[in-house]
């Protein structure tokens, strides 16, 4: 069984979902291909995102799922196993009417919005906390833990950084070093940190500590114990780019990671393949990766209708 559409979007998050309203709208033929796993699902709410301001992440979805039904776009709860470009993109799904599963749908044009993984430190007990007491992005969370206790966990030198930031939101900060050596500190980030009055930790950090379903503390190794109510991390972001990289796009060494090699539009270097939102940039809050999407879909609507009228006779 092979279906044929004029679009197919791999990823049903904000990108995803973006994209394939402004095609809806524009009339396109556009399957959505959404594997279910959204990389805020550990968060109760979303921040900075204009009029969605404290809006849970699933109902955000469930809004985003319900407009582009309403222009036609078709929605299956599924995952991309493979892809091939020949004439069109043929796309090879986890499940299906086939026998043994999966069916094949092809498509003139695809966007890979497939997003990033947070890969935490490896440090007992901080999955089970993230998105929670344990943190990452002060613009997302900082507001709602204002004034508490932050603990930060450096394990780049790139993490002063990090506790520098979090300063806006709480005067009461201490950088545990975890991994980090006191001497790889420049004479700038230790003028810095004393300037805005972050206490700075040696040692590595065991695990945090947890009472009552809430973090008090950070212990480290040694057995020594800091109170703290927060901890913020630097998780490494694993953009998910086999789809885009198994279809030829070439993709460059970034400081945040390889990502595909796009153009303003979202064009990889593969004519037809696009990449949007979190895949193809580290810095995609929510509102950006929506925005991003819409120029994809923008710009491949208008690729189509030039495609059609050069190959009219």
């Amino acid at each position: 069984m092979t279906e044929k559409y004029e679009v197919i979007v791999v990823g049903g998050g904000a990108a995803g979902l973006s994209a394939a309203l402004v095609l809806g709208r524009a009339r396109r033929r556009t399957l959505v291909v959404d594997a279910g796993e959204p990389r805020n699902a550990p968060a109760a709410h979303l921040q900075g995102y204009l009029s969605r301001d404290g809006m849970p992440p699933a109902e955000f979805l469930a809004a985003g799922r319900a407009e582009i039904a309403r222009y036609g776009v078709e929605l299956i709860h599924d995952r991309v196993v493979d892809a091939v470009r020949g004439e069109d993109f043929a796309v090879r799904l986890a499940e299906g009417a086939l026998p043994g599963g999966g069916r094949t749908v092809h498509a003139r044009q695809l966007v890979v919005a497939t997003g990033l993984k947070d890969e935490l430190p490896p440090v007992a007990g901080l999955a089970e906390r993230f998105g929670r007491d344990v943190l990452h992005c002060p613009y997302c969370h900082g507001w709602e833990v204002r004034d508490q206790a932050f603990g930060v966990l450096a394990t780049t030198p790139m993490s002063v950084h990090q506790a520098l930031m979090v300063t806006q939101w709480s005067k009461d900060v201490t950088l545990f070093l975890h991994t980090v050596a006191e001497e790889e500190l420049t004479e700038a980030d230790l003028r810095r940190l004393a300037a805005a009055g972050v206490h700075v930790v040696p040692g590595e950090v065991a695990e945090p500590v947890v009472e009552d379903d809430r973090l008090t503390g950070v212990r480290l190794t040694d057995g020594r114990v800091y109170d703290r109510e927060v901890l913020f991390v630097a998780p490494r972001a694993v953009p998910q780019t086999d789809l885009l990289t198994r279809l030829g796009a070439e993709t460059a060494e970034t400081p945040f990671g390889t990502y595909p090699v796009v153009d303003g539009r979202g064009l990889t270097t593969v004519p037809g393949l696009w990449a949007a939102g979190n895949v193809s940039g580290f810095a995609e809050q929510v509102v950006n990766a929506a925005s991003r999407g819409y120029r994809t879909g923008a710009a491949i609507n208008g690729e189509l209708l030039m495609a059609d009228l050069d190959a009219a006779p």
